[in-house]
Order: structure tokens, then sequence, then C-alpha cells
């Protein structure tokens, strides 16, 4: 099966955007002594431990490091996916392999002039796949960034195995929400964590759901930032809950919804790999994201 060559970047994108401050002690993959000894001269806190597969730092001059980690059935699973991180990753900056990390690596830095200055780096091992990022606030990613990353890759990648996922069903999301958006016929779903599910299809189609605990503050900043993409408000899923479409960066046929209840956010992404009949479609989502709702 041919799995979505734009998922890193999505759920990259979820992480990034729905993280909020968590009270987590430690990071499974990492740790933030450990952390530090990768990249002394930064402190970093950590955000968000992700439910157990990945884990979002923040650095004091406002940079932030994702680490995810994907696990697959089997290893020839993973070496599929791998391959499309891979083309992913070379599609939004030059790359080239990393030895001596997992069975494979490959990282990279983007341009001095990017707009979202990022240093990424992807590793096989087994069954599993390690996604780390910084995306630099102010300065652009440089390769001397890439090596420190490159150390963290190396530290966290013998902690892969602790990770939460499940295969087969997911607490927020079903086969039947799929209709419409993904191929029934070749569907897999995947728990990713206690509040985040994946599903895609042999088109490499994908929904992902994430569910997170929010503080108000965030929800604030959340709502008020400028995100490139067409808005659409959803009072019927709450006075604060909003849709977006046509984005002008990343995949601009992807869809997003977003509501809050009882202190927690939850995200609704539809991401198809190319133009679909429900590109854009915030009305269709909506009855996915009201059954969201009304789980949370």
């Amino acid at each position: 099966m041919r799995i979505l060559c734009c998922l890193v970047s999505c759920l990259v994108l979820l992480l990034a955007i729905a993280a909020a401050p968590a009270h987590a002690a430690t990071c499974r993959f990492i740790t933030e002594p450990q952390l530090a000894g990768a990249m002394p001269g930064t402190r970093w806190s950590l955000v968000s431990d992700q439910d157990g597969r990945g884990c979002i730092f923040q650095g004091e001059r406002g940079d932030t490091l994702m680490l995810t980690v994907f696990s697959n059935p089997t290893a020839d699973r993973a070496k599929e996916l791998y391959a499309t991180f891979v083309k992913a990753l070379g599609e939004r900056m030059p790359i080239a392999p990393v030895p001596g990390i997992g069975d494979e690596t490959q990282a990279g830095t983007t341009t001095p002039k990017a707009a979202r200055p990022e240093a990424s780096i992807v590793t096989l091992s087994g069954e599993y796949i390690q996604s780390i990022s910084i995306y630099r606030s102010g300065r652009p990613a440089d390769e001397a960034l890439l090596k420190r990353l490159t150390e963290v890759a190396l530290r966290a990648i013998v902690n892969v195995g602790v990770t939460k996922e499940r295969f087969g069903s997911c607490e927020w999301l079903t086969a039947d929400d799929a209709e419409g958006f993904l191929d029934r016929g070749t569907l897999t779903i995947q728990r990713t964590g206690t509040g985040s599910c994946l599903m895609f299809d042999g088109a490499a189609n994908t929904m992902v759901v994430a569910v997170i605990a929010m503080s108000r503050d965030t929800q604030v900043n959340m709502m008020n930032r400028t995100s490139g993409c067409k808005h659409v408000p959803l009072p019927e899923l709450g006075r604060e809950a909003f849709g977006e479409h046509s984005c002008s960066s990343g995949n601009a046929n992807a869809v997003d919804i977003y509501v809050w209840k009882d202190g927690k956010q939850a995200s609704i992404l539809f991401a198809p790999t190319k133009p679909h009949p429900e590109s854009g479609s915030v009305e269709r989502l909506k009855a996915v994201a009201g059954r969201v709702f009304g789980k949370m």
C-alpha cells in the first residue's frame, strides 16, 4: 500500500498548532538533560508528551523542537512509510543520508531565506520511524543546528519502542467516518495515542483527529493566529469553533476543523494527496467533527 506522502507535514502541523502546556514530567524518548547535552547553550522545556507518541519542547529563544515516533505493523510497512516521509522531506528542503543512526536516516535544512526555518531528520529503525524537527524563530536553520539535531536523534532512537500505538481501532474515528473521504476497501485505522487517531487509504488520503487539554490563554492565541488559510466560523459546534481550508502553504486541498469543550481542543483534519471531491469541504467534514465533539 502506498502511504500518504504528506503525512509527516500534516501530523507535524497538527501537533504544532494543537500543543498546549502540559504537566508531564519527562519525555519518554529523550529527557531534558539528554536534550541539553545534545544541544548545549539552549534551555529547553517540555511542552507536551503527545500521548506517548512524541514530544514537543520549546527553547528559550522561541524555537520549537518536535519529536514524533511512528509505529508500523511490520518492518516492510515501515520501509514503505519511511520512503514516503523522505520524499516529503525532500520536497521541503535539500536532504542527504546520515550514517550511524538506525537502519537508514535522511536529514536536511531549509534554505537561508525560508519563511519558516527548519532542520529535520527522519530515521528508519525496524518497525519504527522517528521524525525530529526544529523550527527556528527569527534565525535560519544551518549545518551547526543540523549537527546538534543529529545528536538528538542518536540519543532518542534507542527508545522508539516505548511509543503507544494500536492498529485496527480508534475511540475518536470509525470506518463510517471515512465515508465520502477515504476508500473503505483499503482503509487502515491507527490509534496513535490517548487523544489521537488517524485513518488512511490505498490512495494515501488521510483523516486525523487530535484531542488535547488546552488552557484558555493558549486557546485564545490559537484563535488569533494568522494561518494563511480561509477561515469559516462554525457556531453550531460551539461559540469558538472554526474551520480552515484553501491554505496558502502546505496541502492546499486539506481542510481542518477546531472545536473546544471542557478544557480540551479537538483538531479534525482531512488531507487528500491530490484534488478530491471533498477538498476544502468544511461543510462535509463538519459531520465528522460533530461526532468527535460529542465524544469529548
